[in-house]
Formats: C-alpha cells, structure tokens, sequence
C-alpha cells in the first residue's frame, strides 16, 4: 500500500497577503505549492515550465492578466479561481471560508487526508506495549460500573498524524476512569473497520463504531462514522443521521464538536491531536461557552500542527501536552473532580 503524494497548487495572486494566507491554508490542508507568485512578475516561458495539478488564481487589484488569459487557454491542468480576499487567520469569517476553498480543492484534485490510511498499516505491525499510568487513589476508590452510560464524554479529534498521536494517548490512559470519548478522523472511507484495531490494540479502552440509539460508555472510545453525522438525542443517546457532515471534512470536527456541547455542554471536552487544516475552530468559541475544557497535542509533537496551532492562536486551547503529558492530566483533571 503507498501513501499518495500531495497535489501539486501552483498560486497566483496580485497581492503578498493574499498569497501569504494562500499559501498557509494549502499547505495547512496538506497541499503542495509549487509556485506562489504575482502574475505581472511572471512570463509565458515561467508559466510554461510550472508542473502543477491545479492553478489557483486570485486577482484581488486586476480584473484580468494577459498571463492569466494565456494560462485559461492553454494549461492542461484545471484552473480555479479563488474565493476572493481572504479573512485575517484569526476572524470568525477565515473558517468558512477556508472550508469552501478546501471543498473545491477536494473535488477538483483530491483529499489528502487520505494519506492516513496507509500510517494504521504500522501502527497494527506495532509490538511495544508502552507503560500505562497509575489510577490515582481518588478514583481507585471511587465507585465505577463499568460500561456504564458515561456522563461526561470528550471528543478526540485528529486528521494527519492523528492515529499514533491517539493511540500514544490512549495507550497511557488507565482503565476505570468515568469517561467515555468520541474520537472523529480526517480518514478516507475505506480505512474506517481499520481504525479501532490500530489505535486500541494496546490499550484497555474498547475502541468500538458508532452504535445507533445507544449511549457512550465509560471505558469505551466510539469512532465517529466517517459518512454519515453523529448527533445525540434527548438522554444523549447516539443518532446516526442519514445525511452526511457538511463539506469538506468527513467527519466534520466542527460539527461533532457543536453536537458533543449542545447535548453535554459542561460535561464535555475536547483535544484537538495532530492535524491539517482549522476544522474545529468554528465551533470552539461555543464549546467554550458551554462550559467544556479544549485542549491541544503540542506542536513539536505532531507530524502536522495546524489544526492544534489554529485552536491555540485563535485563544481557545487550555492546556497543550504530547500525547502521553495530555493523557496523564487528564488523569490529574477527573481525580480532582472526584476530590
């Protein structure tokens, strides 16, 4: 099985902020640029030689270009044109539209979220069983039924890295905690039977799909369905819906993160591992509002920070750890509240 190589974006924009954010969200999203430039800087020659997948143009100044005519007549790559000036990073306004773009770029030349998919082969051939923490005596001493209704659920988000990172995180996590977690993956379809062996073969959480009309029990980490949008009903029952998340991330992060607080408001958290992309952003300001905690993997610790860093620089993440310092203050942070 190899992983697929990134497409390749050539850019051009007439105007350096433009390109500046251009370039961050593509490569954000695991995008390759091959060329960012103003077009009045470019000639045809230039144009000629740029080997790309996709032509993104962005004319914030002019109306049109000579070049970009020549580029419209003779590329034999697709050409799209952006979604226009771009929000500052941090607006409310930067999530969507960085969602939009992303959803043309996934239709016209592919979602590279999917180069997850190969990673779970080596997390199965994996035969270390890393040292798991202690239960602290609070809880020790705290009664559990286990595979009870969970009353406080967490949501585990991640996209590219996010399947070691997770299973780092889990492999750490004692059994006997009061807690149940959803764990939504950037991750094509087709590797979605693979998920729970990989990241849960070592650990004593059961890793299980999503269950129609059942509750999130303590002890058990629920995959969230990769087509179809995980919802909760009255009770916090889970509701599989026939609909699909909204564009362009499958599972929608945002959305898994604004049903987990609608239905457990303070009683849910969230961490935000390794990642590509600000799926989560959105909703984190809600998330916050309900009374839920928001934490992060740390960035010298993920194969791609951006999801983290976007939660981090948009002022919502509480706490930032590797995988294992996050599990063991999580640990920490139930002991407390059982104290």
């Amino acid at each position: 099985m190899t992983e697929k190589t990134a497409a390749r974006i050539a850019v051009l924009a007439d105007t350096s902020l433009q390109r500046h954010v251009l370039q961050q969200a593509l490569v954000g999203n695991g995008y390759h640029v091959v060329l960012n430039s103003d077009p009045a800087r470019l000639d045809a020659e230039a144009l000629a030689a740029c080997e790309a997948d996709l032509w993104l143009v962005d004319l914030a100044q002019s109306e049109d270009s000579p070049l970009v005519d020549n580029l419209l007549e003779y590329a034999s790559a697709p050409v799209l044109f952006g979604e226009g000036h771009a929000p500052e990073r941090h607006s409310e306004h930067y999530p969507r539209w960085e969602r939009r773009l992303v959803g043309k770029l996934k239709r016209l030349v592919g979602d590279p979220t999917q180069a997850v998919g190969p990673s779970l082969q080596a997390l199965l051939d994996e035969a270390q069983r890393p040292a798991r923490l202690d239960l602290p005596r609070a809880l020790a001493d705290t009664p559990l039924v286990a595979g009870a209704p969970a009353r406080q659920v967490w949501l585990l988000a991640a996209s590219l890295g996010g399947p070691a990172a997770v299973k780092v995180f889990l492999d750490a996590l004692p059994g006997g905690l009061p807690i149940g977690f959803i764990y939504a993956q950037h991750i094509d379809a087709s590797f979605e039977t693979a998920l729970p062996q990989a990241v849960g073969r070592h650990s004593q959480w059961h890793v299980n799909p999503a269950r129609q009309g059942d509750a999130v029990r303590c002890g058990e980490v629920v995959v969230a369905p990769i087509v179809h949008e995980l919802g909760f009903a009255e009770g916090g029952t889970m509701q599989i819906a026939e609909r699909s998340w909204p564009e362009p991330y499958s599972p929608s992060i945002d959305q898994m993160m604004l049903n987990l607080a609608q239905h457990f408001g303070a009683l849910c958290g969230v961490i935000a591992f390794s990642g590509m992309g600000s799926d989560g952003s959105a909703a984190a300001a809600y998330v916050r509002r309900q009374g839920g905690e928001i934490w992060t993997q740390r960035a010298d610790s993920c194969v791609c920070p951006s999801m983290p860093d976007s939660l981090r620089e948009g002022g919502y993440s509480a706490y930032s750890g590797d995988p294992r310092e996050l599990a063991e203050t999580l640990v920490n942070h139930l002991a407390a509240q059982c104290g």
